[in-house]
């Protein structure tokens, strides 16, 4: 990416303007511990410096991404608050009846309660809620509809993950958080690649040349088909009076 640090000060311009046009007040986020979200807490903080809030928000997690948010708001100076979703996620799942006959419609439950709550704060402060997916994520639906995805703002969406790492570098995120493998952090030793079934630079390099291995593209196109609807607004039946 040529400038980078341009490239960090439009973002930041972009995420003032939207806010002022909502009249907002700043910008609230989960804060996971991954690279994504350490990207976008340090974008948030340069916009708005005191009005800027990351929420830890563990649900049966590894405690790894707990230390490694805290790493990061230290890193930033950031003002955080911690919810703790796992009881509310245990109630939830106990409550619901039905045999679980898909692992995730269980899993997916994290996100969404994460989003519920992120919603909380932001209208408890006169915020938006800004979401942490890459374009390299959302092209291949690789996110949780109505759960990561149930924000107001992008501000990643149009950079690769390859990208998304010269952000932080830039960002001056802390190297153990750039480096470590991604995770959405849905199960015990999940990882972004291993459930895709291909690598992040196989991904970047599809989305950026149109090329790759043929039973890769193949899969990655027919990923991007299926998720469509992930991607757009709910369908609007048109009703023409008779």
């Amino acid at each position: 990416m040529e400038n980078v640090n341009l490239v960090v000060d439009e973002i930041v311009r972009w995420l003032q303007e939207k806010v002022q046009e909502a009249k907002a007040e700043g910008l609230v986020f989960g804060l996971s511990g991954g690279i994504d979200s350490a990207v976008m807490a340090g974008l948030a903080k340069k916009a708005f410096p005191n009005n800027s809030l990351g929420v830890i928000m563990p649900c049966h997690s590894d405690p790894i991404d707990e230390e490694h948010g805290i790493l990061v708001a230290e890193k930033l100076n950031l003002h955080t608050e911690k919810v703790d979703l796992s009881n509310s996620f245990d109630v939830l799942t106990d409550s619901i009846k039905v045999e679980n006959k898909n692992k995730m419609a269980i899993s997916n439950l994290k996100p969404r309660l994460r989003m519920t709550t992120l919603y909380y704060f932001a209208q408890n402060n006169n915020y938006l809620v800004i979401g942490s997916s890459n374009k390299s994520e959302y092209t291949v639906g690789y996110f949780t509809k109505h759960g990561d995805s149930g924000v107001d703002l992008l501000p990643l969406a149009s950079f690769v993950k390859s990208e998304i790492r010269e952000l932080a570098r830039s960002l001056d995120i802390p190297d153990i958080i750039i480096e470590k493998p991604p995770t959405a952090g849905l199960w015990e030793d999940q990882t972004d690649e291993k459930e895709m079934g291909f690598s992040y630079d196989v991904l970047d390099n599809y989305i950026k040349t149109g090329e790759g291995p043929k039973e890769i593209v193949e899969k990655i196109e027919r990923m991007n088909a299926i998720s469509e609807h992930k991607r757009i607004y709910p369908p609007i039946f048109k009703f023409k009076q008779m």
